[in-house]
């Protein structure tokens, strides 16, 4: 079993290096729009906070002060703070991925390994949350983000098919009642999301196509009217690279990680700007008492850039 959960993983890592590498059309870098340079701090520089990890994901901030982060190659979950630095918060992680805080305070997360949903209790120990839809086991558990009335929305990007043993490779939704619901299998690829600050749109990047799609989120929970809401590509050379983690801040633009940095687009779609990175990004979260920092993960470093405008809650 140890040794199949291992070749899943690896499966899943050479994945997404044979789609980062895989030929996509190269088109002009898209320009910094005024929106975009208001959106930015005066004088704001990309910093490196911290390296040397394997491979990072997830960050997500405490309103105690204080930074989490998978390092998914090394299998722990890193923690930053202006006072310590980098340190580490829990290890081994069961490889997580994406991480978020729920309504409870508890830290919620994607375990690669185990490919669960889970919650982390107070003594470190993960209680499992969801595993399974209709019997088959989830492939991966990726990315998550959770909503105002505690449902937690989380993608599954898996091989793609279903399976005697695998189920579905798509988005799922774990209302607060604690019932799971298969939202959409007719996404390839399905890997970062995010909820709108209104919490009426639920934005879900596809990797394979190099896009962001966007759904109606109804009452219930359920989402309808798909619909490409923008697009992540390469140019110049930055021809490496997925569509990957998504953010929002309060006024409804998107942060999405991408080709040569994070990618910042409206309510609307139109693209503002690129916060450009010296390494590949794989998301990001807003984060500092004012929520006015974006903190990015990418590949082997942490880094944050100041922003004039809040990230949504």
């Amino acid at each position: 079993m140890k040794l199949c959960l291992q070749t899943c993983l690896i499966f899943l890592l050479v994945s997404l290096t044979a789609l980062a590498q895989a030929p996509v059309p190269e088109k002009a870098a898209p320009p910094e729009t005024p929106a975009f340079k208001k959106l930015l701090a005066l004088n704001a520089t990309v910093e490196k906070l911290a390296s040397g990890m394997g491979f990072t994901e997830g960050p997500v901030w405490h309103r105690a002060g204080y930074l989490l982060f998978s390092d998914m190659a090394k299998n722990r979950i890193m923690k930053w703070d202006a006072k310590n630095g980098l340190t580490v918060f829990r290890e081994p992680s069961q490889r997580t991925n994406g991480l978020a805080f729920d309504g409870k305070g508890r830290l919620v997360a994607c375990e690669s390994v185990t490919r669960r949903l889970v919650a982390v209790d107070e003594s470190g120990q993960s209680v499992s949350l969801a595993d399974k839809y209709e019997g088959k086991r989830f492939n991966t558990t990726n990315d998550l983000a959770i909503g105002r009335d505690g449902s937690v929305y989380f993608t599954d990007p898996g091989g793609g098919s279903n399976t005697s043993e695998l189920g579905f490779s798509g988005v799922y939704r774990l209302n607060p009642k604690g019932e799971l619901s298969l939202l959409t299998k007719e996404v390839g690829y399905p890997n970062g999301i995010a909820l709108a600050p209104d919490g009426k749109t639920l934005f879900v990047s596809v990797t394979v196509q190099h896009h962001v799609l966007a759904y109606d989120v109804q009452r219930d929970g359920t989402i309808t009217n798909p619909r490409v809401f923008a697009s992540v590509y390469p140019h110049g050379n930055h021809r490496i690279g997925v569509v990957d983690g998504i953010k929002t801040d309060v006024n409804g633009n998107l942060y999405v990680t991408g080709h040569g940095g994070v990618w910042v687009f409206d309510k609307t779609g139109q693209t503002l700007g690129i916060i450009a990175t010296p390494e590949l990004p794989s998301n990001c979260a807003f984060g500092d008492a004012d929520f006015k920092t974006l903190y990015i993960t990418a590949r082997t470093s942490l880094y944050r850039i100041r922003l004039t405008v809040a990230g949504a809650k």
